[in-house]
C-alpha cells in the first residue's frame, strides 16, 4: 500500500486512483484473451504471476513465474494490499444498505461517544473517499516502521495506536481535498467495529466474504487451511514474512485465491442478492478531480477508466513483496484479477499490463 499525492476535490464525496492510463486503449483485440493472458504473465517477471479472467462467468486463467513450482499457482492464497479497500467499501455500503450505519455518520460518534460532536466532522464516506483531510499514515508512524520498511512495516502500529493518532489528528477541513490515506482506511476498520459491537474480521466475514460464498478469503496469515503465497523482495529472489498489518486491517489485510478474486468481480457485475444495492451502489461515481487528461472519476471504492466499451472499474494493490489489480467492465461482462508475488518496482509492466487487458475487453 502505498499513499498517493494531494489533489483538490469537490465537497461532494472522494475516491481514489493510481496512475490511469493516458489515452485509453483501443477497442479490443483480435488475439484470443487466452494467449493475451499467457503473454501478460510472460511480461512479469516474480517467482508467481496469475492472470485470471471471467466473460460472462466463464473463466480462464494463465499462471507461471520464475519459481520451481509446476503447479498449484492457482490455489495459493495472495496479498492484495490496498485492494482490500475495495472489501472495506463495499461493508460499508452494505452496512449503510440495511440501515445499520448511514454512510455520513461522525466517526467521532462510532470511536468515542462520550466527545461531544465537533465542527465539521469527519465522516465514515469521507474515510472510504480518501476526503477525510487526514495524511496518508498517521504522522508518528514512520519512527516505527523505518527499521522495517522493506518487510513488515505496519507490524508495530496496532490498532490502539490508530484510534489514538486519530484522537490526537487535526485533519484538514474534510470533503475539501482528495487525499490518499491508508490511515483514513485503517480508522474506518475500527469505526465500523466499534459502531457495530463487532470484530473486523467477523464483520467483513459476516456481510461480504460469506454472502458472496469466499472461502479462500481470509485476513490473517495461515487462517482457514489452504496456502499462503510467499512475497519476494524487489530481487526477486529473497523470501519475505507474511504481511503483519496490524491496525491496518481494514486498508489491506485481504489474502485471497484467484476464483476468490473472480467471484468477488463477477458479483459486481451482476449485482443480485443480499449484497446487490451495496454492489450497485460501490460503482456510482462520487468524484471527479484534475483537470484535461489528467481529470480522474471515482466510485465509493473504484477507480474509474473510460474504454471504448464503457466505464471500467479497478484498483491496484501492493504489500512489501506482492502486488494485486482488480478490475472490472460492466459493458463487456468482463472481470479481471491479476496477482504476482515480487515488490512492486518503478519499471514493473504488471499493473499497466493488467489495465490494458481490462480496457481492451476479451
Amino acid at each position: 500500500m502505498k499513499p498517493y499525492t494531494d489533489e483538490p476535490v469537490p465537497a461532494d464525496g472522494g475516491g481514489e486512483t493510481p496512475a490511469r492510463a493516458a489515452d485509453p486503449p483501443g477497442a479490443g483485440t483480435t488475439a484470443p484473451l487466452a494467449d493475451r493472458l499467457a503473454a501478460a504473465v510472460a511480461s512479469v517477471d516474480a517467482p508467481d504471476v496469475v492472470f485470471a479472467a471471467s466473460v460472462r462467468g466463464r473463466r480462464t486463467l494463465r499462471d507461471g513465474g520464475t519459481s520451481d513450482a509446476a503447479a498449484g499457482r492457482q490455489e495459493l492464497r495472495y496479498e492484495i494490499g490496498s485492494a482490500s479497500k475495495t472489501f472495506a467499501g463495499l461493508l460499508l455500503a452494505q452496512l449503510a444498505a440495511s440501515g445499520r450505519v448511514p454512510l455520513g455518520y461522525p466517526v467521532d460518534a462510532a470511536l468515542f461517544p462520550d466527545r461531544p460532536p465537533g465542527r465539521d466532522p469527519v465522516t465514515l464516506h469521507h474515510l472510504i473517499t480518501h476526503t477525510s483531510g487526514l495524511p496518508g499514515l498517521p504522522r508518528d508512524f514512520y519512527p516505527r516502521a523505518l527499521p522495517h520498511w522493506n518487510t513488515n512495516p505496519y507490524a508495530g502500529y496496532d490498532a490502539r495506536r490508530v484510534v489514538e493518532a486519530f484522537a490526537r489528528a487535526r485533519p484538514r477541513r474534510p470533503g475539501i481535498r482528495w487525499r490518499y490515506s491508508n490511515f483514513g482506511a485503517a480508522v474506518l476498520g475500527h469505526a465500523l467495529a466499534a459502531r457495530t459491537a463487532t470484530p473486523w474480521d467477523d464483520l467483513l466475514r459476516e456481510h461480504v466474504l460469506d454472502p458472496l460464498g469466499l472461502s479462500g478469503t481470509t485476513l490473517r496469515p495461515g487462517a482457514g487451511g489452504g496456502r499462503d503465497a510467499t512475497g519476494h523482495a524487489k530481487d526477486g529472489t529473497t523470501a519475505l514474512p507474511p504481511l503483519d498489518i496490524a491496525g491496518f486491517a481494514a486498508a489491506g489485510a485481504v489474502r485471497a485465491t484467484p476464483h476468490d478474486l473472480l467471484a468477488f468481480l463477477e458479483a459486481h457485475l451482476e449485482p443480485t442478492g443480499p449484497l446487490a444495492d451495496a454492489l450497485r451502489e460501490v460503482r456510482r461515481p462520487v468524484v471527479s478531480h484534475g483537470r484535461g487528461k489528467h481529470r480522474q472519476t471515482h466510485t465509493l471504492t473504484w477507480f474509474q477508466q473510460p474504454t471504448p466499451h464503457g466505464p471500467a472499474f479497478f484498483h491496484c494493490g501492493a504489500t512489501p513483496g506482492q502486488q494485486a489489480f482488480l478490475g472490472f467492465c460492466p459493458a463487456t461482462d468482463f472481470a479481471l484479477a491479476a496477482v504476482a508475488t515480487r515488490r512492486y518496482r518503478l519499471a514493473d509492466p504488471f499493473s499497466a499490463e493488467a489495465l490494458t487487458l481490462l480496457c481492451e475487453g476479451p
